[in-house]
């Protein structure tokens, strides 16, 4: 197993153990696999453990697991604060310390602001007393790392990472996502800052090994290396000195033995020009399937009206490269969710966007296209719900 340092000189695996996919067994977990297989991993090195208070069952199991085999002290232990929660300064505490109780100790080694969406979710918890609550459980100790976990565009992920004095940062990244979510700008912006970046969907949740068009894996067959779908996009990752600790959700012993393996070997750096220019084979296989040629280079923005173009064909494209619900996920986090809305319903055809998209895509006309894909009346219904909820006023 190979190590990176964050800030303070802490040393974490560069493959992470992602506890939210842990096999379920009837009503709840099959905690004595999880068990297995996190003790697998523990043994062969892996020091990061991530779980959040949403995960169904996942912080209790890792905090039981972790007590009958007395590691606690010796690894690092990453969860996260239900911000979409949180309505008033009782709440911080309250589920902070329901946390704690469930993982059976008393200190979290890395805590994160849960699933932030744009900088107005940071505010509203800056409102209700957030700076101050870090400053006690830092002071404390019930805290040695404070971090935030984000889907949403870039700018406002910049603007989020600028506004505090993090000590780390958990972006959604692979070598599809170079340039949506944070991206690779985003990334290199916090490592810049001195900040440890955590990676979680490395593969898109298994996509990039299990959902791989035919071409796309002939390219990787027709490679010199002899690495599997999965190496391709970790070693991807680990290619990038930016990036801390990958985060991979296990749910094999299998999985954590070829994990750990890439993970011993992998270097930053190491790519050759002949390993880039297969992902870029593999990358132009999946966009075959794309219904817009949209590269994701946001020459078409800023929409004056508001509109993410880039974000929306990015969602719009997953219906086909992945599946519809896929798509449409993606764009309940990264378009539906941010605070001033920049749904393709507020294109007023201006054809600024045309008149400077390389790729000559007639934007308006697509933008309606994939408005309607991505939204049809059960998802308005639902994200119009969910907006309500995210950005309420605290009490």
């Amino acid at each position: 197993m190979q190590y990176r340092k964050d800030r303070k000189g802490n040393e974490l695996s560069i493959l992470g153990y992602g506890c939210m996919r842990f096999t379920r067994k009837g009503s709840g977990l099959d905690v004595d696999k999880a068990e297995k297989e996190l003790m697998a991993a523990y043994r062969a090195g892996v020091n990061y453990y991530d779980t959040a208070y949403i995960y169904p069952g996942s912080e209790a199991a890792v905090g039981e697991i972790f007590e009958r085999n007395h590691i606690r002290e010796k690894v690092k232990l990453a969860t996260k604060l239900p911000q979409y929660l949180v309505g008033n300064r009782a709440a911080l505490d309250r589920y902070f310390n329901e946390e704690l109780s469930r993982l059976r100790t008393d200190y979290v080694d890395y805590y994160l602001m849960h699933h932030l969406t744009d900088v107005a979710m940071w505010e509203k918890l800056k409102k209700v007393g957030i700076l101050d609550w870090i400053a006690e459980k830092k002071q404390s100790g019930a805290i040695r790392n404070i971090g935030f976990s984000y889907h949403g565009n870039t700018e406002n992920f910049l603007r989020i990472l600028n506004d505090y004095d993090w000590d780390f940062c958990q972006i959604q990244y692979n070598y599809l996502d170079e340039v949506s979510q944070a991206g690779k700008a985003g990334l290199q912006a916090a490592a810049a800052k001195g900040l440890a970046v955590m990676i979680m969907e490395p593969l898109r949740g298994g996509k990039l090994v299990n959902m791989l068009p035919e071409a796309a894996k002939q390219a990787m067959k027709e490679s010199a290396r002899s690495w599997s779908p999965a190496e391709w996009g970790l070693r991807w990752l680990y290619n990038q000195p930016e990036v801390t600790v990958v985060l991979s959700g296990m749910n094999s012993v299998e999985m954590v033995e070829a994990n750990c393996r890439t993970a011993s070997e992998a270097e930053a750096g190491a790519f050759t020009e002949a390993d880039f220019e297969t992902l870029e084979k593999v990358k132009r296989a999946i966009r075959e399937k794309e219904k817009v040629g949209c590269t994701g280079c946001r020459y078409c923005m800023p929409c004056p009206k508001g509109v993410d173009i880039p974000g929306i064909f990015r969602s719009y494209n997953t219906m086909f490269s992945e599946s519809k619900s896929a798509g449409r996920s993606q764009f309940i986090q990264t378009v539906g969710l941010t605070k001033e809305p920049a749904f393709a319903s507020q294109c007023v055809r201006c054809g600024k966007c045309e008149q400077h998209c390389p790729q000559n895509i007639p934007i308006r006309d697509n933008l309606q296209e994939a408005d309607r894909a991505l939204r049809p009346l059960p998802y308005k219904i639902a994200i119009r719900a969910a907006r309500a909820f995210m950005f309420r006023k605290s009490r």
